[in-house]
């Protein structure tokens, strides 16, 4: 009878394993705290099912699963037309949530501070080097700013929170347009980089005098001080799900949900906004790897959005959410 119950026993553990699957995905560290809730909740709640996610920045993300080292990518900017033509996996872009980038900095006796969108520039560009620089004190009357150098942070990685604050500056500065431009890893003109958006997070609270840039839910847990910034309409606007929910409003969703929200046009709208997307490989040749995929992204979609909010992302709207479903479900 033991030996009987050892067998079965042994029988259940082998049929577990058999059915039991690990998902893997690496990538942007943007949604990294939405995505670890996500993904410990789904496993939970699907036993056998774990997923299993690295936070290594978008550029990352982007190349392991082009390589087919992942099974998912995840990036905050979407791929170009050239990236999806050099890549021998076919790739579908699934916005998950949206999202705020946020200027953070560290001044001595400054608690609160706005930032037009060429002042960011001229920072980044090494235009504006000293605290108490007059166009600083023009935007912030009242103000007591120290004289003290900046110390500019940025990303060390390639990283698609560089891309969204990057995209936006390209938009407001000409300087910045035809000068490093757009992308996960400009060639900086000045600063220091840290590794992920909790890189950036730590030397910013570290170093007096600094500022950089980071997702607004990193700010909020690490208790650094963020600014508040001018947008399009000429409002100067604090990072809010409501200001990123109101940047996608306007905007006219392609197929390929391949888009750009910042400095969206609407005088609530929060200018450096942004969704974040999974990359999800069209064909798997293990279908039952594919069936948890799109399980997975349905439930992301139906049962996560539902969460983003409490981590300060914005939820999908509605119409997207439902384009959003039509798509997954197509991957069967």
């Amino acid at each position: 009878m033991r030996k009987t119950g050892i067998a079965v026993g042994l029988l259940m553990l082998a049929m577990g394993a058999a059915h039991a699957q690990k998902i893997t995905g690496a990538g942007a560290s943007f949604p990294l705290p939405i995505y670890s809730k996500w993904f410990s909740e789904y496993s939970a709640g699907h036993p056998g099912v774990e997923v299993n996610y690295q936070s290594i920045g978008s550029g990352g993300g982007i190349v392991q699963v082009t390589q087919g080292k992942v099974d998912f990518g995840a990036s905050d900017m979407p791929m170009t037309d050239a990236q999806l033509s050099a890549s021998s996996i076919k790739l579908l872009h699934i916005p998950t949530v949206m999202g705020a980038v946020v200027p953070v900095f560290n001044v001595p006796g400054v608690t609160s501070l706005k930032f037009s969108g060429d002042l960011l520039a001229d920072i980044y560009l090494n235009k504006i080097t000293n605290w108490n620089d007059p166009r600083i004190a023009k935007d912030n009357p009242g103000v007591s700013l120290p004289d003290k150098k900046i110390i500019v942070v940025h990303r060390s990685d390639g990283s698609g929170t560089s891309f969204i604050f990057t995209d936006y500056l390209s938009k407001v500065s000409h300087d910045w347009n035809d000068g490093p431009g757009k992308g996960s890893s400009p060639n900086w003109p000045t600063g220091v980089g840290g590794k992920g958006n909790e890189g950036v997070a730590g030397l910013v609270r570290q170093m007096e005098g600094s500022i950089g840039y980071v997702e607004l839910l990193y700010a909020l847990q690490n208790k650094i001080t963020f600014g508040e910034v001018k947008n399009a309409d000429g409002n100067w606007v604090r990072a809010s799900i409501e200001g990123v929910t109101a940047a996608a409003a306007t905007a006219k969703i392609p197929a390929d949900y391949r888009v750009s929200i910042t400095n969206a046009p609407g005088a609530n709208s929060y200018p450096i906004s942004s969704f974040t997307y999974l990359l999800i490989p069209v064909k798997t040749q293990d279908a039952a790897k594919k069936k948890v995929l799109v399980d997975l992204l349905s439930w992301i979609v139906k049962s996560g959005e539902g969460e983003a909010s409490g981590l300060s992302y914005a939820p999908l709207p509605q119409n997207v959410a439902d384009q959003v479903l039509k798509t997954v479900y197509s991957l069967q």
